[in-house]
């Protein structure tokens, strides 16, 4: 049995710059500095396949926590930054608490397309296929959403359903869906 390592995450040279950590007081560098750290958490998130985060426990992580430079987010500069995220369509809050939230290193409009793709050129067109096979089947090990969080499997085939690309049945936890 082999057991695969994920590499470790490299950090933008920003990330390093202890200023990085603390809010901007000039409106265009804090601009500057929120669109940064949307970038930092999408790719994050997207190197350990995070689909969505904790506050309270991601604030205590190397995402948020600079070791090195001993310089870390507070929580309220987290949830501003993530404001940010969510006013700029690349977070959105799970509760209503604003503990929880998506991060959308691609947007549930941009995984249905990925889903598209894949079910066209496999020939899956007009076959159910239960999300538990779109998850974590072996025909989908390859696919970048292999191991997706159900939900937002969920929330990117609802966009194909809307689109009248798909169709979702069955119960919760026992889904299918046919592509059409």
């Amino acid at each position: 049995m082999t057991t695969q390592i994920k590499e470790e995450f490299q950090f933008p040279k920003t990330y390093s710059f202890p200023p990085f950590f603390t809010p901007q007081p000039n409106s265009n560098t804090r601009h500057s500095q929120l669109q940064k750290w949307s970038s930092l958490i999408q790719s994050y998130c997207r190197h350990y396949k995070l689909y969505r985060l904790n506050l309270i426990d991601a604030i205590e992580t190397p995402l948020f926590h600079n070791a090195a430079l001993k310089k870390r987010v507070s929580l309220p500069e987290a949830r501003e930054i993530l404001e940010f995220m969510v006013g700029d369509g690349r977070a959105e809050w799970v509760d209503s608490g604003k503990g929880v939230v998506w991060i959308w290193w691609r947007r549930p409009e941009e995984w249905a397309g990925l889903l598209v793709d894949w079910v066209e050129s496999t020939g899956q067109k007009n076959v159910v296929l239960t999300v538990y096979e779109l998850v974590d089947g072996e025909d989908s090990v390859s696919q970048e959403w292999h191991g997706m969080d159900t939900d937002v499997m969920m929330k990117s085939l609802n966009v194909l359903v809307k689109r009248g690309k798909a169709q979702v049945f069955g119960n919760e936890g026992q889904e299918g869906v046919k592509f059409f």
